[in-house]
């Protein structure tokens, strides 16, 4: 940010995790605090939360910062959009565990749906809204719902705005395309009031005060996680793309001001979605999505014990020079982009005597990195562009190898970001933009300044690639 002495509070709330930041004029992340806080799956396709544990932790992490950090000028949110939260606008409480994008408990009601021409998937909002709404008896109540940026901002406002942005608005399956307006016939068919919502404002403008913290600074700047990735690594421009390599894996490909022409899905299998929105003005983006990245990465550990930490998958890929032809496929929660298919299942295939651990854990990262190929050819497709280089961000971007592999499976060059949550960047800069610290769009993508270049060095079976995800797309839940 250009205004020298500008600071920025962000709250950034992930899929596993919840940290505060302050960026200052330089776009210079000076002070931060982590807490992790996963989600709980105390059954298949189920992925709760705690509102509560979520807002408080919130709130301390952010007056740690601030006193840290002596003030800021400004208070921005960004977070993992599809994840909802219900409660009593009166007493500001919860009516329920709040319900993670990755939870598939209202599969078989999407699966109606779109037995009547209606595509809402079990990630987005709609139907768990309608089902936290049908199990709390809440048509006798005043209530609320909203993703995570809502329930945060509501928390840090005293309970004063009830609001959303168009980059989590259009994340709902809720609106009409632009993400700007509720759209009646959605409503209907899922069963959600439109007075439980919030109001739709500008993911850049002051909208409110953050009274819980000294000082009451400006909220000035809202958008999901992805789309804030995408501002974060200067992607404002035509063309310009990112992947973030969180517990799944988002390619965006920005549009700028140009809309899509398809609704939803293109006939690649990329989506069509709100970037961000200013003074009324909309900027567009494709998004394809992996369902398991570091999720994967997180079985071997957790799962299967292959690897004692996260990093321990950089060096066991690193002692093999190939996998042998092991390919894993990532869908241990379904397939994304552009198969949607969300029953199929995740497999090993290829193995024989000879497969090795490390060649187990390299393949793994390589599938991976095969499904980031898949969502590039996607946006290719959809946005009539050719992308050849990426931008990537995520817990994933400081694994050498796995980098190596998304260039070579890609066919991309491949700018690592010098921050892993290029998340807190981006809500700092639609912060900066509302207060006057950034001037213009220019601005924003001045900021990036890339850790690491990669360049491809190998190619990858993709036709090989393409049969394995056809036969795991039949091995259905």
């Amino acid at each position: 940010m250009t205004r020298t002495g500008t600071k920025v509070l962000v709250i950034d709330v992930g899929t596993s995790g919840l940290r505060a930041v302050v960026v200052d004029g330089d776009a210079r992340i000076l002070h931060q605090r982590h807490r992790a806080l996963p989600p709980a799956t105390p059954g298949p396709g189920i992925a709760e939360f705690d509102p509560v544990a979520t807002s408080d932790t919130a709130i301390a992490l952010g007056r740690s910062v601030l006193d840290a950090a002596g003030g800021v000028d400004a208070v921005a949110v960004t977070n993992q959009r599809s994840s909802t939260v219900l409660w009593d606008r009166r007493t500001g409480r919860p009516l329920g565990p709040g319900l993670g994008w990755q939870d598939q408990r209202t599969l078989p009601r999407c699966e109606q749906l779109l037995a009547k021409g209606l595509l809402i998937p079990p990630n987005l909002t709609a139907t768990k809204a309608a089902w936290l709404l049908e199990h709390a008896n809440a048509a006798a109540r005043d209530v609320c719902v909203g993703t995570i940026d809502s329930w945060i901002v509501w928390q840090i406002s005293g309970g004063v705005l009830h609001v959303t942005d168009p980059s989590n608005a259009c994340a709902t399956g809720l609106t009409r395309r632009d993400g700007g307006e509720w759209d009646a016939a959605r409503l209907e068919a899922t069963g959600v009031p439109r007075t439980t919502l919030p109001a739709i404002v500008d993911s850049s403008g002051v909208m409110g005060h953050a009274t819980v913290f000294d000082g009451a600074p400006p909220i000035a700047g809202i958008a999901g996680d992805q789309q804030a990735s995408l501002i974060g690594q200067g992607c404002v421009r035509r063309g310009l793309t990112k992947i973030t390599f969180g517990s799944g894996a988002m390619l965006n490909l920005c549009l700028g001001t140009e809309e899509p022409s398809f609704d939803l899905l293109g006939k690649g299998g990329s989506g069509a979605i709100v970037a961000w929105r200013k003074q009324g003005s909309t900027a567009w983006a494709l998004e394809g999505d992996v369902l398991s990245a570091g999720t994967s990465v997180e079985w071997l550990r957790d799962g299967l014990g292959l690897i004692a930490d996260y990093a321990d998958a950089d060096v066991d890929a690193a002692e093999c020079a190939s996998s042998e032809r092991v390919l894993f496929v990532p869908a241990l929660v379904g397939l994304g982009t552009p198969q949607w298919n969300f029953r199929a299942r995740g497999a090993f295939l290829g193995l024989s005597p000879r497969t090795t651990r490390p060649q187990l854990v390299r393949a793994v990262l390589e599938g991976i990195a095969q499904r980031a190929a898949d969502l590039v050819e996607a946006a290719e497709a959809d946005g009539g562009v050719k992308i050849a280089m990426l931008r990537i961000d995520g817990g994933m971007s400081t694994n050498r190898s796995f980098v190596q592999a998304v260039a070579d499976a890609t066919g991309c060059a491949i700018e690592v970001s010098p921050v892993t949550e290029a998340t807190s960047l981006g809500a700092a800069f639609l912060a900066g933009l509302a207060i006057g610290a950034l001037a213009d769009w220019d601005d924003v993508a001045a900021t990036w300044r890339p850790r690491a270049r990669v360049e491809p060095r190998r190619s990858f079976d993709r036709a090989r690639w393409k049969e394995a995800c056809q036969l795991v797309s039949k091995l259905r839940a």
